[in-house]
């Protein structure tokens, strides 16, 4: 028998109900919060997105996510619709006691075949002396959806003092960091998990408890691109694992940029694969990380992702954004068809005199991949701004010192000056940006 021991907190999370009408995407555009990483589940016909909250200060180049927010709606579409945030909806540190207040990141909630609800987090161990890599993947159960959100009313199953999976557990651990756990509940009531970043992708079958290993740990390696944000679904006996692709080339048909990234998926006849990769679904958007979530809702499946679209938005202040996704049935396996993305209706923009926004820009040398030609002239001019939010040409001390920027009108125009703003880089990987 399993043993559910319940653990009490001598603080809670205090909840806020905010209500909102979106007019499309991103659902929340304001800049009132920010929130990343969605992951969704329909509950007794209503659709929730568990999302984490960034809180980075503009210019502040880093992830701050300390915490977890809770959309949703009875009725909206991707054009619009009444939704429900609460916010914040729970953090690590009084949701877990081995956890935290550092990092709330890609989380999932997924209803058990016992009806109870399970939540998938990875977060920041208080004592991680034991591992290379501070993250685990904690699991919290509930009678409820919302109960998650009260730490007294979350059991912490099986292993209520330490994570399910780490650097050093279940023996003999791994090297990975542990993080964006994606579970699916197939037919059989069989449990699967997948989680992994950095190009590294695991999976595993659970006990019937949804927390104990079941299996050996199957290393992934098939999905062309994969980076991070692993999404397994099933429809029709078809499975299906979304992720974000990072493959890039110059002539990529993902992202020719380092720190873009599309979104991609492949698919099995059994959950534990072999995994056959089928292709991009999601191109890049406006933030440089992309993770999704897909659900089927209402009979129609929609895809859940972010970008940096809201109000003084970036990439460390991310937007949840939903697109229908579609099928084509005729193909075998059924394939994903590529998404559209929506926008809400944009400002009507103010007149410039500004040309360089209708050309098309390129350079000798090529842009690196680490840098965007783009961004040459998408007009933003962000403070503190990361690759690949600028446009060089520098690698190293060998890079050329000529370097020739072009721009390219398809009619003629007339100029009557230019000017063009020089950034001081910094070596890759810089949390300080160009000035």
């Amino acid at each position: 028998m399993l043993t559910l021991p319940i653990l009490l907190f001598s603080s809670l999370v205090t909840a806020h109900e905010i209500h909102f009408t979106s007019t499309g995407n991103p659902i929340l555009a304001d800049g009132s919060h920010y929130s990343a990483d969605p992951a969704p589940i329909v509950v007794d016909d209503k659709l929730y997105i568990i999302a984490g909250e960034d809180t980075a200060p503009i210019g502040k180049n880093d992830f701050f996510i300390k915490n977890w927010n809770l959309f949703s709606t009875e009725s909206a579409t991707p054009e619009g619709g009444n939704w429900t945030l609460c916010a914040p909806f729970l953090k690590p540190h009084e949701t877990f006691a081995w956890a935290n207040e550092s990092s709330a990141f890609a989380a999932q909630i997924v209803r058990g075949p016992r009806g109870r609800f399970f939540l998938y987090a990875p977060v920041w161990q208080n004592n991680a002396s034991m591992d290379e890599d501070p993250f685990g993947i904690g699991v919290a159960v509930a009678d409820d959806i919302l109960d998650l959100g009260n730490p007294t009313k979350i059991l912490l199953v099986n292993r209520p003092f330490c994570p399910i999976v780490s650097d050093s557990f279940p023996p003999p651990g791994n090297d990975i960091e542990n993080i964006d756990p994606t579970v699916l509940v197939d037919d059989d009531e069989r449990v699967y998990m997948y989680w992994g970043t950095f190009g590294s992708l695991k999976g595993v079958e659970l006990k019937s408890d949804m927390v104990t290993f079941a299996s050996n740990v199957t290393d992934i390696t098939s999905l062309e691109g994969f980076f991070e944000a692993p999404w397994i679904m099933k429809r029709r006996g078809t499975y299906y694992l979304l992720y974000a692709d990072n493959n890039v080339t110059s002539s990529s048909h993902c992202t020719p940029t380092l720190y873009h990234a599309c979104i991609a998926y492949g698919t099995a006849s059994s959950p534990m694969g072999p995994w056959t990769y089928r292709g991009v679904i999601l191109g890049i958007v406006s933030s440089t990380t992309s993770h999704p979530g897909a659900i089927e809702w209402n009979g129609q499946w929609y895809l859940i992702y972010h970008t940096s679209d809201a109000k003084d938005g970036g990439i460390f202040r991310r937007s949840i954004a939903w697109d229908r996704l579609t099928f084509n049935d005729y193909a075998s396996p059924p394939a994903i068809q590529r998404v559209q993305q929506t926008k809400r209706p944009s400002p009507k923009a103010k007149p410039t005199l500004n040309r360089a926004q209708l050309a098309t820009p390129s350079s000798d040398p090529i842009c690196l991949i680490q840098y965007w030609i783009a961004a040459l002239n998408d007009e933003k001019v962000n403070p503190n701004p990361l690759p690949p939010e600028y446009w060089s040409s520098w690698n190293d001390s060998t890079s050329q010192v000529n370097v020739t920027l072009t721009y390219t009108w398809n009619e003629t125009v007339a100029l009557n000056g230019t000017s063009m703003v020089f950034w001081a880089n910094h070596d890759a990987g810089d949390v300080e940006g160009a000035k």
